[in-house]
């Protein structure tokens, strides 16, 4: 196989789907964010809504979170990382020993 053709491979599954970096990163951001939209859906006192201008953080970016960790979600999902399949080895005139 010459370096200009494309390598062969075959999408990863199991606990390589689970340790990848974006599964992670994704159920951290999914955690977060439900808690923080849980306690910005319970209600805010009006004390926090002075603070912030008005408008409820904790619902917001809790929301902003969610639909973060459901993008990594199906980036990981969408495109799974790739082992390469071994080839077996061929013999060429140059990887024959001379005579």
């Amino acid at each position: 196989m010459s370096e200009n053709e494309p390598r062969q491979t075959r999408p990863l599954r199991g606990v390589h789907l689970l340790l990848d970096l974006r599964s992670i990163i994704a159920a951290l951001f999914g955690i977060y964010g439900t808690v923080l939209t849980a306690m910005g859906a319970s209600g805010a006192s009006a004390a926090d809504l002075r603070k912030t201008g008005g408008w409820n953080v904790n619902l917001w970016c809790g929301l902003a979170m969610l639909a973060f960790a459901a993008s990594f979600a199906a980036w990981t999902l969408l495109r799974p990382l790739r082992e390469p399949v071994a080839e077996p080895v061929r013999e060429t005139p140059e990887t024959v020993p001379a005579a």
